[in-house]
């Protein structure tokens, strides 16, 4: 299997839910859970080599990560890059009419 030894920086959300945090990377489509801060950092940095290794078992490893944005530069692959993260005021329906 090949080694992943390349190293980018990606985008990760991690927010709480509830009594769990979750980490979500939109330049994967991926999401974990944990109890704490330090949990669903170390659950995410797994399940990301998971999902790595998967893809590679697979032979779909350049496929996915063109679907999802990423691209190939010299020898390395780049996530798509955060521009923003922001609050957006939306419309939801009232609790009492749903």
């Amino acid at each position: 299997m090949a080694e992943l030894n390349q190293k980018s920086k990606l985008p990760v959300l991690i927010f709480r839910e509830g009594k769990h945090f979750i980490a979500y990377a939109p330049a994967l489509d991926l999401s974990t859970s944990g109890k704490d801060y330090e949990e669903v950092k170390r659950r995410f940095n797994e399940v990301v080599k998971i999902f790595f290794e998967e893809l590679i078992s697979k032979g779909t490893f350049k496929e996915v990560l063109k679907e999802l944005g990423w691209k190939k530069i010299k020898q390395s692959w780049q996530p798509p890059s955060l521009i923003a993260q922001e609050y957006v005021s939306i419309n939801t329906p009232s609790l009492e009419k749903v």
